[in-house]
């Protein structure tokens, strides 16, 4: 028997249909090659964490939930950290950057633009298409890959992806 999908599911644009893979954003300052060999879950950067965005995993590992807010890059966590798991020195290499996906209320013909409202560095703008729709457009080089589009998104339609090259990304 099939369930019935909620209210708030659609509105958020979850479907039955979705089998999508969540994406594990360690703290700034990882490297990922050797992240899971050097974190002791000593717990010491979700702890400090001002903004309040590093959570545990069930495994005892810290990752980013930008559901909870941005990031400021502000470098406690990697200050915390006993270990080389995290370090200061990697935060210039944040490679994490936004991406809107399919689900985006704009792009569904429903006025919304909380992201960009949202961006602080600008890096979110919307193209206007015929037909009153409006496509979301995210300049690679201007997004931080902060996360602070994440949170206000009503539809979930952020998602996050690792990028090195520095260019426009039209979504549709």
């Amino acid at each position: 028997m099939e369930s019935a999908i909620s209210r708030r599911s659609f509105l958020r644009g979850k479907s039955l249909s979705d089998k999508t893979t969540t994406v594990v954003i360690r703290p700034p300052g990882a490297d990922l090659n050797t992240f899971s060999q050097l974190c002791t879950d000593c717990d010491a950067c979700h702890s400090i964490c001002p903004e309040g965005i590093i959570s545990v995993d069930p495994a005892g590992r810290p990752f980013l939930d930008f559901t909870q807010g941005a990031c400021t890059f502000c470098g406690e966590c990697t200050s915390a950290c006993p270990t080389d798991a995290l370090n200061k020195d990697r935060l210039a290499n944040w490679s994490w950057k936004a991406r809107i996906k399919p689900n985006c209320w704009s792009l569904n013909a429903i006025t919304c633009r909380m992201c960009q409202d949202t961006c602080e560095e600008a890096a979110i703008g919307f193209k206007l298409k015929t037909g009153g729709c409006a496509e979301p457009v995210i300049d690679l080089a201007q997004c931080t890959g902060c996360g602070g589009c994440v949170s206000v998104c009503p539809a979930d339609a952020v998602e996050f992806f690792q990028n090195t090259d520095q260019q426009k990304e039209d979504v549709a």
